[in-house]
């Protein structure tokens, strides 16, 4: 379906905010140079680490014009804020979008309401009939409550082309290689959808991450990927031991805390986020400091 490459390393973008919680386009602008420069493969805007549930429908539309505009056709493109409980809404959402300059969606299944397996392939399907461009399907229980079994994947990438590959977030590496061993389809892509379970899924055959680490350190996620995807173990393992110190600060308490935290200290906004969600701790925010001074003298 889609002749854009989702294999690698995508990063999740974080939106940065003003002190006055509008947009910070400055810092949007400066994040996106630092990732496209370190090398990531594709840029993946409003998913949760972009906060996107965060923002007005009118801030959705307004980020995502200037993601591609300062993208500029350089990388491909996947919008992440096309997750949604009520599948008529969203697909009469959808039917009204204007996609120019985005090559995929990435679509969470629906949260809070629970629905049955054969639901979560019918909401699928219906999306898929309406939308016109590529649908990553991406599973993340602990955001959604919803958990897609393995078969459900694998019947949906079987059932239309439409269906580029999944997020796999679930943290289930047997359920994981269930899916990659049993796709139907080669180009159907199974990327981790956290970085500590990057290398372990790609030594089952995965295909990389959509990462959050990646903001910060894009070169040595990228190094990582690589080394992965090559099947070189050994050289990915020791990337995966310079990053891995910083997971439990990144998702301590919650994310994105952590890794605006990470931006801030290294100069990339002001780690600020909007209501419910809260600035890093300073405890915590001292421990990232020590960890990010040792990983640089290691990197």
């Amino acid at each position: 379906m889609s002749q854009k490459n989702w294999k690698g390393l995508g990063v999740a973008l974080v939106t940065p905010f003003t002190h006055d919680n509008a947009v910070d386009y400055d810092a949007l602008g400066k994040l996106i140079t630092h990732v496209s420069d370190g090398g990531v493969d594709f840029l993946v805007v409003l998913g949760s680490t972009g906060e996107a549930d965060l923002l007005s429908l009118e801030e959705k539309r307004q980020v995502l014009d200037f993601v591609i505009e300062k993208n500029a056709g350089k990388l491909p493109l996947m919008a992440g804020c096309f997750g949604w409980n009520n599948t008529k809404v969203l697909c009469d959402y959808i039917k009204t979008f204007d996609f120019t300059g985005i090559d995929a969606i990435l679509s969470s299944c629906p949260a809070y309401i629970k629905p049955t397996q054969q639901g979560l392939k019918l909401h699928y399907q219906a999306i898929a009939e309406c939308c016109p461009v590529p649908i990553m399907l991406y599973n993340v229980p602990s955001r959604t409550v919803s958990n897609m079994a393995w078969t459900t994947t694998v019947e949906l990438c079987a059932s239309h082309d439409k269906f580029i590959g999944i997020k796999e977030a679930s943290g289930d590496l047997i359920k994981a290689s269930h899916i990659i061993y049993n796709r139907s389809r080669t180009d159907f892509v199974v990327t981790s959808g956290d970085d500590e379970t990057c290398l372990p899924m790609m030594g089952a055959g995965g295909d990389g991450v959509i990462s959050v680490i990646a903001n910060i350190y894009p070169k040595q996620t990228k190094a990582l990927v690589d080394a992965g995807l090559a099947a070189n173990v050994i050289l990915a393992k020791q990337y995966n031991e310079i990053l891995y110190p910083m997971h439990r600060h990144l998702y301590a308490e919650g994310n994105p805390t952590g890794i605006k935290a990470a931006l801030k200290i290294a100069g990339i906004g002001n780690g600020r986020l909007r209501l419910p969600l809260l600035p890093l701790s300073d405890a915590r925010t001292e421990m990232l400091v020590q960890t990010m001074r040792r990983l640089q003298q290691s990197s």
